[in-house]
C-alpha cells in the first residue's frame, strides 16, 4: 500500500527510454547550448524529487546533458521511514537494467557530444554509481559516488575502467568512515582506472541542501561540488 504522501505519477518525469524490453522513465535536462557531454545522475533514497531536479539543473549549467532515471517508478518519499521502505522494495537488478538503458539512451542522443558518459549519485545513488561503472565498463568515463551505500554497492570492481572520485563524510553515521576507507582500498586494488577519495568533516548527505536529516554542511558541499565538476569536465568529453 502506498503512503498518502507518495506521488503515483511523478510530474518531474519528462522522458521515457527502453530498458531490457520494457520502458523506464526519467528527467532529462540539457544545457542552454542544447548539447554537451552526457551525465547520468542517480537519485538518493528520497526518489526523483525537487532536489534531484535542482542538482540536474546545476550540472546542466556546467554544460552537461543530464539524465536522472526515476528508479522508484514515480514514488517520492517524505520521511526516512518511507524512504527506507522504498529502497527495501526496490529490485536492484531491475534498477541496474534501467540505469544501463539510461546510458544507452543518453549515448544515442544526437545532442550528447561525448563518446562515453559520466555518472554521479548520492547515498543509495552513490552505490548504484559504483555498480553502473562495474556493469557498463568502457561506456563510463568517470564515476563520482557521494557517500555511496546500499544494496547496489558491488562485491568486486575488476570490470571498472572508469576513473573514480569518491566523497565521504568523516562523521557519517549511516556509512562509517572506516567502511568508506575499506571501500576505497578495494577499488584501488581491483579497478583499472584512477581512484581518488575525499573525506570531509561532515555527516551523511552533507551535500543535500534540502537535507531532511539535518546534516547539510555548506562548506564541505561547496568543496565537494567543485571537485566533482572539475573531475567530470576533465574526463567526460
Amino acid at each position: 500500500m502506498t503512503g498518502s504522501n507518495e506521488a503515483t505519477v511523478n510530474p518531474r518525469q519528462n522522458v521515457t527510454f527502453a530498458s531490457n524490453g520494457g520502458q523506464a522513465h526519467g528527467y532529462l535536462k540539457k544545457p542552454e547550448s542544447g548539447s554537451g557531454p552526457g551525465l547520468i545522475l542517480i537519485q538518493e533514497w528520497w526518489g526523483l524529487d525537487d532536489h534531484m531536479v535542482d542538482v540536474a539543473g546545476r550540472f546542466a549549467t556546467e554544460g552537461f546533458a543530464v539524465l536522472c532515471p526515476d528508479l522508484f517508478g514515480g514514488r517520492v518519499a517524505h520521511d526516512a521511514q518511507e524512504a527506507g521502505r522504498l529502497l527495501q522494495e526496490l529490485p536492484v537488478d531491475r534498477a541496474a537494467r534501467d540505469l544501463g538503458g539510461a546510458v544507452d539512451f543518453l549515448l544515442a542522443d544526437p545532442d550528447v557530444t561525448s563518446a562515453k558518459v559520466g555518472v554521479v549519485g548520492f547515498c543509495m545513488g552513490g552505490g548504484f554509481v559504483l555498480q553502473l561503472a562495474a556493469q557498463q565498463g568502457d561506456k563510463i568515463a568517470a564515476a563520482v559516488p557521494f557517500y555511496g551505500v546500499g544494496p547496489a554497492v558491488p562485491d568486486q570492481y575488476r570490470t571498472v575502467t572508469a576513473d573514480i572520485q569518491g566523497h565521504y563524510g568523516e562523521q557519517d553515521q549511516m556509512y562509517p568512515v572506516d567502511q568508506a576507507r575499506r571501500q576505497e582500498q578495494q577499488i584501488r586494488d581491483e579497478s583499472q582506472g584512477s581512484v581518488e577519495f575525499f573525506y570531509y568533516p561532515a555527516g551523511h548527505a552533507f551535500v543535500n541542501d534540502e537535507n531532511k536529516l539535518g546534516t547539510y554542511d555548506a562548506e564541505s558541499s561547496r568543496l565537494a561540488w567543485q571537485r566533482a565538476v572539475e573531475f567530470l569536465k576533465a574526463r567526460v568529453h
